[in-house]
């Protein structure tokens, strides 16, 4: 996949997952095997640039290329100086967030809810494409509400006005994650532009991306809580897309070193207080559904020191070795969506509805 002139190494995408998607978790992904990652988003709101946090997300040292940041805005002016700040900065893609249904952001008017204003969408995102002289890309839902979907002419707007490459998540602002996926209105958008695009919702097993893949005719995916404590997804996808065969989950020894790895990166970038607080949602969700997992969340969440959440991996890990060479999880990876409810039901209609895009 080409977004502008860079060359995407696969078609496997980190969906930017604001409080999740920092550049030490970036750099996991894409060390399991995804081809591209996209930041937390970064407010286009000067006065807060210099902000802690923002500071933070603005941080691309080491990173792999390419250095994909998201805005979020709704005025043009503004969303174009965000674009050339953190070009200046080191991005060297930009990516505008009209996808994100939060409440926060939405009640600022930006994120989906800019999806009611197409002329105001077409001036945000000419602005941005004229300010800088990096590819711009987009990431919408399907539209407001079920009512009012409007992706198909979103997506013409975004083609006309120079956008390099769109990420469409099957669903509308009103829908946020609940409902089923409307991976039609994805494969409809894909045929109405010529530009790239990555289809986003719901994709949390290798079986899932394939039939993704084929049904919209997506140039690429975009997975984001099926990673969360699982990375290893993205090179069990592209093995199966590439062999029709399934991986085996990572060996005791494998993980222990990935989840390590990130840990002394995630320290390094946050600092002991804050890596400590924060490293306890990703160990939580590394160890869901392993065996001893609940004893061992509980465990961490009360230690205070890296090098005690260190010891507390070890002796996880050495226990699980005790048990087997591989990880052994209680339900496989599509569970971490498929205990959803709402993915249950859309799976449900897709197959009543004879689509079979579900497993």
């Amino acid at each position: 996949m080409r977004i502008g002139h860079y060359v995407i190494g696969n078609n496997l995408v980190v969906a930017p997952m604001a409080g999740v998607t920092d550049r030490p978790f970036r750099q996991l992904c894409k060390r399991q095997g995804a081809g591209y990652a996209v930041s937390e988003m970064v407010a286009s709101n000067p006065k807060l640039w210099s902000t802690e946090k923002s500071q933070r997300r603005t941080d691309h040292k080491g990173e792999v290329e390419p250095i994909a940041v998201q805005i979020a805005g709704a005025d043009p002016a503004m969303m174009a100086d965000a674009a050339r700040y953190n070009v200046e900065r080191g991005a060297q893609i930009i990516d505008i967030n009209m996808g994100c249904p939060a409440k926060k952001v939405c009640n600022a008017a930006a994120g989906s809810a800019l999806l009611a204003n197409e002329p105001l969408v077409e001036a945000i995102v000419g602005a941005v494409v004229r300010a800088v002289d990096v590819p711009v890309t987009l990431k919408i839902r399907t539209g407001i509400d079920p009512e009012h979907r409007n992706a198909l002419a979103i997506a013409r707007i975004a083609e006309a006005a120079g956008i390099a490459t769109l990420a469409v998540h099957g669903r509308t602002r009103a829908c946020a994650y609940v409902g089923p996926v409307e991976y039609d209105t994805i494969r409809a958008v894909k045929a109405a532009v010529r530009i790239p695009v990555i289809a986003n919702g719901d994709i949390a097993s290798p079986e899932q991306a394939k039939r993704v893949l084929e049904y919209t005719g997506a140039d690429a995916i975009m997975i984001g809580r099926a990673a969360q404590g699982r990375p290893w997804i993205f090179r069990e996808v592209r093995h199966y897309l590439d062999t029709g065969r399934h991986l085996p989950p990572p060996t005791v020894a494998e993980a222990r070193v990935a989840i390590l790895q990130h840990l002394d990166d995630h320290y390094m970038f946050y600092g002991e207080g804050m890596g400590v607080r924060i490293a306890r949602k990703h160990l939580g969700w590394y160890t869901k559904d392993l065996r001893g997992g609940d004893a061992f969340r509980r465990e961490v969440n009360g230690l205070t020191a890296s090098e005690h959440q260190i010891a507390a991996v070890g002796r996880f890990f050495d226990t699980l070795a005790e048990q087997g060479d591989r990880l052994a999880y209680r339900l496989p990876v599509a569970a971490i969506v498929d205990a959803n409810p709402a993915f249950l039901k859309s799976r449900q209609e897709s197959q009543r509805g004879g689509e079979a895009l579900a497993a």
